[in-house]
């Protein structure tokens, strides 16, 4: 039986906040935003937190790498669209955890074997000077040397040199052995001048490079979000169909924190993924749903054990399901019912 409820639905441009009492200690630089993103009970901290209360949508024209990259590089957090195969998702979460973080796992590397050609190729393809020469090429091989662009020049060394003629030895490499702290790496990198110090395991393994540049911009950018191994925190969306599939996969590359997209979040298909992946994963995976604009359905997939829950249907500026669907509320109404 259809129910009409008697209250306007209403927005938040509706209401007008009632000034208090301005203290002199109220300023700016006083003033957090960090605000929990997953649940936690009384009296204790959430397992993670966003340093300014923003996220973007979920959504192909508005959440990639770059955007997951630059607003986690501000404190707030993006959730990398779902409409895409499994395997492009997860490249697009491993972009965000390998772009900064202090250690960062190499992802250009060529053997002594190679030439200038593939180092140039190599270059243009990742736009990254840097290049780690191992024995096998590989990121975690033996580290025999180091190519940058001081190493030879355009134009005058040929092409067909072999990359073993002009890179810089390991004999002559600064690095940080494994365990080094990021303030320690930092340390080495100011002390000696480098622009990169490699770090390698006690078989001379290479396990991460360490690059000036993120000290610097870690310094730029303050409110950084940052995971316990300082890499960029960045969560992924799921669907109701593939996720026993996507959501291993993700896991795998370092997501932070996973969400179900759908624009009507209180369905039976969305009870049943959550609960699903809490029954595999426990709480090593934090994953939310909705999005809902009611007591009813927001109670309904804390039941199912979401971490978060999203709220509000059709309030976006650019967002067309009130219209396809006839569904939706006023927002702040659906926040204050929440």
């Amino acid at each position: 039986m259809a129910y009409f409820y008697q209250e306007a639905s209403r927005t938040f441009s509706e209401y007008l906040l009632i000034p208090n009492l301005t203290t002199k200690d109220c300023t700016p630089e006083r003033v957090s935003l960090r605000t929990p993103i997953v649940r936690f009970k009384q009296g204790e901290n959430a397992s993670l937190y966003l340093n300014i209360p923003f996220s973007s949508a979920i959504m192909q024209a508005v959440s990639d790498h770059k955007m997951a990259i630059e607003l986690a590089r501000s404190g707030g957090i993006s959730f990398i669209y779902a409409s895409q195969p499994i395997d492009e998702q997860v490249e697009m979460v491993k972009k965000v955890k390998n772009y900064k973080a202090g250690f960062v796992v190499s992802d250009s590397n060529l053997t002594p074997e190679h030439t200038l050609l593939d180092v140039m190729a190599l270059t243009q393809r990742t736009g990254h000077s840097t290049i780690a020469i191992t024995e096998d090429g590989s990121p975690t091989g033996k580290l025999l040397g180091i190519v940058t662009s001081r190493d030879y020049r355009r134009g005058r060394t040929p092409v067909e040199t072999k990359v073993k003629d002009f890179m810089t030895p390991f004999s002559s490499i600064i690095y940080g052995q494994e365990g080094l702290t990021l303030s320690e790496a930092n340390d080495l990198i100011w002390e000696h001048k480098l622009n990169c110090l490699p770090i390698i395991d006690e078989h001379q393994n290479l396990k991460y490079l360490v690059f000036r540049k993120d000290y610097t911009a870690h310094k730029e950018n303050p409110l950084e979000l940052l995971d316990d191994h300082k890499r960029l925190v960045v969560g992924a969306g799921i669907n109701t169909r593939d996720y026993q599939q996507r959501v291993p996969a993700l896991v795998d590359a370092g997501v932070d924190i996973l969400c179900v997209d759908s624009s009507d979040g209180f369905t039976e298909w969305q009870y049943r993924t959550i609960r699903a992946i809490k029954e595999k994963f426990n709480d090593s995976v934090k994953v939310g749903g909705g999005n809902v604009v009611d007591e009813e359905g927001f109670l309904y997939l804390a039941e199912a054990g979401a971490d978060f829950i999203k709220v509000g249907i059709g309030g976006g500026s650019i967002c067309i399901t009130r219209e396809q669907k006839g569904i939706g509320r006023g927002q702040a109404t659906a926040v204050i019912e929440v």
